[in-house]
């Protein structure tokens, strides 16, 4: 049976703020340590029935970076959705609200744009 491994490591300030989060995982092509700004890992708990959730992300990620992000992962949601279940329907809704954060987001990115300008 083949193993897989993908470790987090984060690096936390005096009030436990992530400042660094670095990766390594065995299937990682780039074969090295990468960094990242942010992670979400998500784990299905058989036993309550529910998610256990784990976000995490730096203290120097821009809001609009994680607004993103998260819009991104539901992205990757819809398409894993249709894999694992076979629900388009619920795919297809997912990726509709995508499609409407992702116009929200380019709306506020550009706000930002002209009040920098």
């Amino acid at each position: 049976m083949k193993k897989s491994e993908i470790n987090f490591q984060v690096t936390l300030d005096d009030q436990n703020i992530p400042e660094q989060i670095q990766w390594t995982a065995t299937e990682n092509p780039n074969e090295g340590i990468e960094e990242t700004k942010s992670i979400f890992i998500g784990v299905w708990d058989h036993y309550h029935k529910g998610t256990l959730a784990l976000p995490l992300w730096t203290k120097d990620m821009d809001v609009l970076e994680m607004k993103r992000f998260y819009i991104e992962m539901m992205g990757s949601i819809a398409e894993s959705a249709i894999r694992a279940t076979g629900d388009e329907a619920m795919a297809i809704k997912i990726d509709a609200l995508c499609k409407d954060l992702s116009q929200t987001l380019k709306e506020e990115m550009k706000a930002a744009q002209q009040q920098q300008a």
